[in-house]
């Protein structure tokens, strides 16, 4: 297509406008005042002065940084005064490293995030589903490893902090998770997540993991909780009865103990006492097989005396011997008091007629008579 002569005298007129401007602003910069030979020195030195300074940098004590030539991460520096290629060859970041940043998991989520009751939901140990919120506290540890190793850094943290929490959740029974073993979760969740987050070097501590709930889904919430107190009076009454069984069984045990040793008691001295009765014959008879007749009148005036002893009239018998027939009664315990009895009960002890006088016997050994 052909041009105009409108068009040419456009294109002309434009060309030169722009030469007017740049005629103007050579004949300015020539009106100028010349500086000289010093003054140019000076102003190069001036420059070259304003230049070097960007060589020198400062970390601050909450901040790393980041230097990088070319836009490529060469090193981290830490807190103070530092010295880099001036610029533009290298240029720092300085991202706050003590910072403690923030994420939430499950219900806590951010409001703007999409509230799904399935991604809250995790199976545990014993194939029951929970849903467990929980809150991730991090912090910067290595800002070079944070800016350029991990992209996203913080997403990662969330798919990471998600992943550690079901599958320490996952080696846990449900009853456990909702009440004694919640800060050993949170803790084996942090461990975790932290090896996670070192295995990818993504240059991220994290300080704290707090679990803030861990429930049933809202469907079932009620159906569990009749388990857990069916479960409840099940484990009281098993502690009543572990409670009586061990108030029980001790005394049962002491009284079977007490009994079996005044068994013993009994046996043993029923045992001493018939040895002691059987050793006491024993040595009569030895006595009585050496001198029979010492022997039989010794026994037949004890057991005489014994007799006498509880008797409470006495009448002695003296016919033959060449005493009068009338029977002499002697009064023995009529001059001490004594109780009242009936008088059916206080008869008269007779004494038979003594035997005849043994004739004289031989001497008996030494020993032969008790």
């Amino acid at each position: 297509m052909t041009d105009t002569p409108a068009a040419d005298d456009a294109a002309s007129s434009q060309s030169s406008g722009l030469g007017a401007l740049l005629r103007e602003g050579l004949l300015r910069l020539a009106r100028a005042p010349r500086l000289g030979r010093r003054g140019v020195w000076l102003l190069v030195a001036v420059v070259a002065i304003a230049w070097l300074s960007t060589s020198i940098y400062r970390v601050q004590p909450d901040e790393q940084g980041v230097v990088l030539r070319f836009g490529r991460w060469i090193d981290t520096a830490e807190p103070g005064l530092h010295v880099h290629l001036p610029f533009p060859v290298d240029t720092v970041l300085f991202p706050k490293v003590t910072q403690i940043n923030q994420i939430q998991l499950g219900n806590a989520a951010a409001p703007g995030e999409a509230a799904n009751p399935r991604d809250r939901q995790m199976l545990t140990g014993d194939e029951n589903i929970v849903e467990a919120d929980c809150a991730v506290f991090w912090k910067i540890r290595d800002a070079g490893e944070f800016l350029f190793r991990v992209n996203a850094p913080e997403t990662a943290v969330k798919v990471a902090a998600e992943g550690a929490l079901r599958d320490v959740i996952s080696h846990t029974p449900i009853q456990a998770a909702m009440s004694d073993k919640r800060k050993q979760i949170a803790d084996e969740t942090k461990a975790l997540l932290q090896s996670l987050l070192d295995s990818e070097r993504a240059g991220i501590e994290i300080t704290e993991v707090q679990l803030l709930r861990v429930e049933p889904p809202l469907a079932v919430i009620d159906a569990f909780n009749d388990v857990q107190r069916a479960r409840a009076d099940q484990q009281r009454s098993r502690n009543e009865a572990e409670a009586y069984a061990n108030d029980i069984l001790p005394r049962a045990r002491g009284d079977a103990e007490r009994i079996r040793q005044d068994a013993e008691a009994y046996k043993t001295q029923v045992v001493n006492l018939a040895q002691g009765e059987a050793d006491a014959f024993q040595a009569l008879y030895a006595t009585y097989r050496d001198a029979k007749d010492v022997t039989a009148w010794r026994l037949y005036l004890e057991s005489v005396d014994e007799m006498l002893k509880k008797a409470t009239k006495v009448i002695v018998d003296t016919s033959g011997k060449g005493v009068s027939s009338v029977v002499p009664y002697m009064p023995i315990t009529e001059t001490r008091a004594r109780p009242a009895a009936p008088a059916s009960l206080a008869a008269p002890a007779v004494l038979p007629s003594p035997a005849p006088a043994p004739q004289p016997a031989p001497t008996p050994t030494p020993g032969a008579v008790r």
